[in-house]
């Protein structure tokens, strides 16, 4: 139980730090911390909680993450439904904590809170919601999984036994803002199902008709990312 409530603690942590970041602090006229600074919040939280957490339950954060670890034989099949529910239930916790705080500005206004600053993912065949840059659904597929799929090769050749010791969550949470800052104009950056997920629940309307992709990408990527990694031959 321990690691589960670990995983609830550390996708809340990832979700309402980063999307903090997102939605508080993004858009600030003169001191806005941007794209940029956006993408390092999310790769901040992964190393925090990586050495919060990682040695309770491996600090996974991500369904993604949990089945390419699956995948690669680094993780007991067993825990891996209850390591997504626990990541979806912090995922929610997180979004609902961003919106508390934010009900407290005039604006705040359901989906109109969520879509246009960056929070929910999307995909541009959406007339007022979608990709930043305008990118179609095909596009911002083939985009989450390359892009999840690296991450899982980061993660998994950063842990391995003939990795360095100690400097996996650093590199982990480089690549998580690598890739941020890759994706975020091209769909907001998923990689991850939960994030994806909570976020939608509030967000409403298309936010929900598109979280589909935003789910099955990243988990594709996740498989992807774990048979590469096989490839490659590591004996971890």
């Amino acid at each position: 139980m321990k690691k589960y409530i670990a995983e609830i603690i550390g996708t809340f942590w990832l979700v309402f730090a980063s999307l903090c970041a997102a939605h508080f602090a993004a858009g600030i006229e003169g001191v806005g911390i941007g794209w940029l600074g956006v993408s390092i919040a999310f790769g901040l939280t992964i190393v925090t909680m990586a050495y919060a957490i990682g040695h309770v339950s491996g600090c996974h954060l991500n369904p993604a993450v949990s089945l390419g670890l699956l995948l690669a034989g680094r993780f007991d099949a067993k825990d891996f439904v209850p390591y997504v529910i626990a990541q979806v239930i912090g995922a929610t916790l997180g979004a609902a904590g961003i919106y508390l705080i934010a009900s407290g500005h005039p604006a705040v206004d359901g989906e109109a809170f969520w879509s246009p600053l960056g929070i929910c993912n999307g995909f541009g065949d959406a007339e007022g919601f979608g990709s930043p840059q305008g990118y179609s659904l095909m596009a911002v597929f083939i985009a989450e999984v390359i892009f999840t799929a690296i991450f899982l090769i980061v993660i998994l050749g950063s842990t391995s036994e003939r990795a360095p010791a100690g400097f996996a969550p650093i590199a982990i949470g480089t690549c998580l803002t690598l890739i941020h800052l890759c994706m975020i104009p091209v769909s907001n950056c998923s990689v991850n199902p939960a994030r994806s997920i909570g976020t939608a629940i509030f967000g409403g309307g298309e936010a929900l008709g598109q979280v589909w992709l935003f789910i099955v990408a990243p988990l594709i990527g996740g498989a992807l990312g774990a048979i590469i990694h096989k490839v490659i031959g590591d004996k971890n």
